[in-house]
């Protein structure tokens, strides 16, 4: 299945009219199918090919290795998370998966700073952590971008979303489906689920798998280009929109069995807001034919109980 694409260069072009069809085009995409691909999308092409790298790297070390920056009481948020320690919400298989998430780095002397524990530093691969700080800037820069075109979409004030999502607790998470090396137990590497934040930017997967479960109830692969960036509507989102936009299911299948010795490495940015702000559904997309579907609750509430569900935090 070929996703909606659209062109943020149309966004940011400073042409109202252009300006205008990508707010159309975005918005009409995610209420109709959750996922577009994104061209023109200001992640340079090279920095994702050495965030690939360095990556790859990382998952190469000895077990032992990596297990020294699984650090406890951290609930997954920093550092390594070793395989089959996280499963789908509804689901108690685990998640043929191991990974590594990086977060916010507070340099304003904001407060907030109060919430996040520090990024782990990995020593024996010296430009992963510099890289991951490039990575996660130019997410963060993206996301503000098409943020403010679903703000518009809304009719809302284009910098709605800003305040918000500045010092926000989004989180880079590198990760890797290993090879397989015995007949699986099943054909799902990653269970199907829907992701917690507002949005979710994934740049190309290094191996096909992905696929969205959409209206008719049918599972499709999803493909875009290696230009282009993959952007979905996460349970935040949808949340505070009472379901105008909708969260899509997704999940990451096994290969087929001839590429069964090969490794899957995937980088999606969970593009977060500060744990005080508000989900509740906006007035203006609640009415007769759609009553207000969830109770109101704060992201860091809303996040700490879903991390409680995928197994992540006690």
């Amino acid at each position: 299945m070929s996703i909606p694409v659209v062109d943020l260069a149309d966004f940011l072009s400073g042409d109202p009219k252009r300006k205008s069809d990508f707010v159309q085009q975005l918005g009409k995409a995610y209420e109709e199918v959750g996922f577009v691909a994104v061209k023109n999308h200001g992640i340079p092409d090279e920095l994702i090919a050495q965030q690939y790298e360095f990556v790859q790297q990382f998952f190469s070390l000895p077990l032992e290795k990596k297990l020294h920056y699984e650090i406890p009481g951290l609930a997954g948020q920093r550092g390594y998370t070793s395989f089959g320690r996280e499963h789908a919400k509804g689901s108690e298989a685990p998640d043929l998966k191991e990974f590594f998430q990086f977060g916010q780095m507070v340099v304003d002397g904001d407060a907030i700073k109060e919430e996040y524990p520090d990024n782990v530093k990995v020593s024996e691969v010296k430009d992963f952590n510099p890289t991951l700080v490039k990575a996660y800037q130019n997410f963060e820069k993206s996301g503000r971008s098409l943020l403010q075109a679903i703000a518009l979409y809304l009719g809302l004030d284009e910098h709605f979303f800003d305040e918000q999502i500045h010092n926000g607790n989004s989180i880079l998470r590198c990760i890797h489906y290993p090879p397989i090396t015995k007949e699986p137990k099943s054909a799902i590497r990653a269970e199907q689920h829907e992701d917690i934040n507002l949005i979710t930017l994934l740049v190309g997967a290094s191996a096909d798998g992905l696929q969205i479960l959409t209206k008719q109830n049918e599972w499709v692969g999803v493909t875009s280009l290696p230009d282009q960036i993959v952007v979905n509507v996460g349970d935040m989102l949808q949340r505070l929109t009472n379901n105008k936009l909708r969260s899509t299911t997704h999940r990451v299948v096994n290969p087929p069995r001839e590429h069964w010795h090969t490794s899957r490495f995937s980088m999606p940015f969970f593009l977060h807001p500060r744990s005080e702000t508000s989900l509740a559904c906006l007035e203006s997309c609640i009415d007769e034919k759609h009553p207000k579907a969830y109770p109101d609750a704060t992201a860091g509430e809303y996040l700490d109980e879903r991390l409680r569900e995928i197994g992540l935090k006690k």
